[in-house]
């Protein structure tokens, strides 16, 4: 490579030194994570999570976020208020600093906040940054304090705007549409799950949600109001509404454990599934860490020891193990660290070691409490963890089964699937086709360089009422796992993935785009979220779309995904245009379904990511479980297509 001794357009002049809220607008997802709804979303948590900091130092109890017609948020509380004075070394409003300046804010002297919630810092000045308008009105010492900006930018100096005997802060932002280009709609469901989830894990609050866009049946703004009394143990009976219990009462504990506060609680139901939660400062930490890790020496050290001394594992040919311990049962942990260390790709894994030890001394004693208070209902546990360890033992036939028939085995691929040509994974994606009928029209419309087809036989099996070993030995099952080229783990972690073998990095479920089709999906999504997780949130999992309809006349054709669309085309073509509706995959040509569902061009692919672990666990367990009541209500609430049986 040659040099150039002199380039009068690369000079000191030409580096750019990037400083807080430019560096935030230039490289917005390195705060937020992505500009897609994710990131939409968690503007709204940072700014809550100023107004949970309040109720954490105990000077907040009430909290109110609507969503504005316009798709603008306000949040407002009833705390201490944003200082308003001049910072010294700023020159300008404290409000001002906090507003405009990256890692500015109380969060950093402990003694106004021993702990604080929030992931990366940032708060509201990234906020700010990403909105296209801000309004920040603080309620102290009996004045209105305000200041507006716009894109981050002070519009003018904090000033005052009258009297009052209300005490808090009330901020109000419209996201920016030059950063926010995939959608600024902002989704109730999933702002109200979070609050509700705050209510829970902060006991006491009231959060109010308020969506001014939509109303009820009577004409009324839609609004809920959470508030919890008990915490953790009014989350677990939601979370396990839909499970039948074990146990006559949710275990919980809290309290503090060498100047950590701990608080948990559990309870073990009839299902095969673990489902654990965990939370460091109000953080969903998903892929755990020491809190975790201490829960679970605590809870398998105190039941191993009670079982032995019951007598009740004698006749046991086996020893039991730790998976054994946790089949069944819900629980969540949630910690406040006053300086967290996250590990981990997404930083959501908690790293401090002394907090293992904490929440394991208080899991030992809880149970130990309960065990002996409650003697039915430790020996209920106690036979539940027995038959969980005789389940294992079969499933470990059953996936050494899977195993020996994997790609890395040498056992070949599976009879029905149409691989690709292509050898990087990183380009390659898999159809998972509902029959044999659409996997037939998909293998001849495909591109075969890169688009593999896996046809499924009719309705996998149900994972959510199946024990593990009849997982393993289900058909399609062991197909999906052979074809993906995935080991399925070990006895000690039976669901743990290895996805470096993973043989596509876009596994596609294409399913018609009926009741039924949605069912199948629906299926093959509980057994991802079950079996497969890590494949759903490394961001490999996808849905297609097939349109419902093509609209005809003479010549003219365009498809339509749902009525509205159709509707409208109806109208622009005038009489004599035509309807077809497809009710399934195999009503179309191979052309027909290149164009519309599987050409990268022009095709719609819905790709599945998990907003909320607990949320997530509970629609499963609600559609997939045996309570028919919760299920009736959730689709008639949210079905688009459907005739519910009486």
């Amino acid at each position: 490579m040659s040099e150039t001794p002199h380039n009068p357009q690369y000079s000191a002049d030409s580096i750019q030194a990037l400083e807080g809220m430019e560096h935030v607008r230039m490289r917005p997802s390195m705060y937020i994570g992505d500009l897609g709804t994710r990131g939409l979303h968690h503007l709204v948590y940072e700014v809550v999570d100023n107004s949970i900091d309040e109720a954490l130092a105990g000077h907040c109890d009430a909290i109110t976020v609507t969503i504005n017609e316009d798709n603008s948020i306000t949040t407002v509380d009833n705390g201490r208020g944003i200082p308003v004075g001049i910072h010294k070394k700023e020159g300008v409003s404290a409000l001002e600093v906090v507003m405009t300046k990256i890692g500015a804010g109380g969060k950093f002297d402990k003694d106004s906040y021993k702990v604080s919630g929030g992931l990366h810092g940032v708060g509201v000045s990234c906020v700010n940054a990403l909105s296209e308008s801000l309004k920040a009105t603080v309620y102290l010492d009996g004045k209105i304090w305000e200041q507006e900006y716009e894109r981050g930018k002070p519009v003018f100096a904090v000033r005052e705007a009258g009297t009052t005997d209300q005490r808090g802060t009330t901020v109000t932002f419209k996201p920016d549409p030059q950063i926010f280009q995939q959608t600024l709609e902002y989704n109730y469901d999933t702002l109200a799950g979070r609050m509700r989830e705050l209510s829970y894990l902060n006991k006491g609050i009231t959060i109010h949600m308020i969506d001014s866009r939509r109303t009820d049946e009577k004409g009324e703004t839609i609004r809920e109001t959470f508030h919890s009394e008990e915490g953790l143990k009014e989350f677990i009976t939601f979370l396990d509404e839909t499970r039948e219990s074990i146990i006559k009462d949710v275990i919980s504990i809290e309290g503090e454990k060498n100047g950590i506060p701990v608080e948990v609680a559990m309870v073990y139901n009839t299902s095969f599934s673990e489902n654990l939660h965990s939370y460091v400062n109000n953080i969903n930490t998903h892929e755990g860490g020491t809190h975790l890790s201490g829960f679970r020496r605590g809870l398998t050290s105190t039941l191993k020891k009670y079982a032995d001394s019951s007598g009740l594992l004698d006749k046991l040919k086996f020893e039991i193990s730790g998976d054994d311990f946790r089949e069944g049962l819900t629980a969540i942990i949630s910690v406040k660290v006053a300086e967290p260390q996250f590990e981990g790709q997404t930083k959501t894994k908690l790293g401090n070691r002394e907090v293992t030890a904490a929440v394991s001394q208080a899991v030992s004693e809880m149970l130990e409490n309960y065990l002996e208070e409650n003697p039915n209902d430790a020996k209920t546990i106690v036979q539940k963890v027995i038959l969980a360890a005789q389940a294992r033992h079969a499933a470990r036939k059953a996936r050494e089964m899977v195993q020996r028939k994997t790609v890395m085995s040498g056992g070949g691929l599976p009879g029905k699937l149409s691989d690709c040509s292509e050898q990087d994974p990183a380009r390659c994606e898999v159809f998972l086709v509902e029959g044999d009928s659409a996997g037939g029209t998909a293998k001849q419309g495909r591109d075969r360089k890169f688009q593999a087809i896996l046809p499924l036989r009719g309705k996998i099996l149900n994972v959510e009422k199946a024990m593990q070993h009849k997982v393993f030995e289900n058909e399609e099952i062991r197909n999906i796992y052979t074809a993906l080229g995935v080991t399925i783990g070990t006895e000690e972690d039976s669901k743990a993935l290895n996805l470096e073998k993973l043989r596509y990095h876009k596994v596609v479920i294409m399913c018609d785009a009926d009741v039924d089709g949605s069912h199948i999906s629906t299926l093959i999504l509980t057994f991802f979220f079950r079996y497969m997780r890590e494949l759903v949130e490394s961001g490999y999992v996808y849905i297609a779309t097939p349109p419902l309809y093509l609209v005809k006349k003479g010549a003219k054709k365009e498809y339509a995904w749902n009525d509205d669309q159709r509707d409208l085309l109806m109208q622009q073509y005038g009489q004599g245009a035509s309807i077809q509706r497809y009710k399934g995959l195999g009503e179309m040509n191979a052309g027909q379904l290149w164009d519309t569902t599987m050409n990268p061009e022009f095709r719609t692919l819905r790709q599945v990511a998990i907003d909320s672990g607990s949320e997530a666990d509970r629609i499963f367990s609600m559609l997939m479980g045996d309570e028919v009541p919760p299920r009736r209500d959730f689709i008639e609430r949210n079905a688009v297509y459907a005739n519910i049986d009486a």
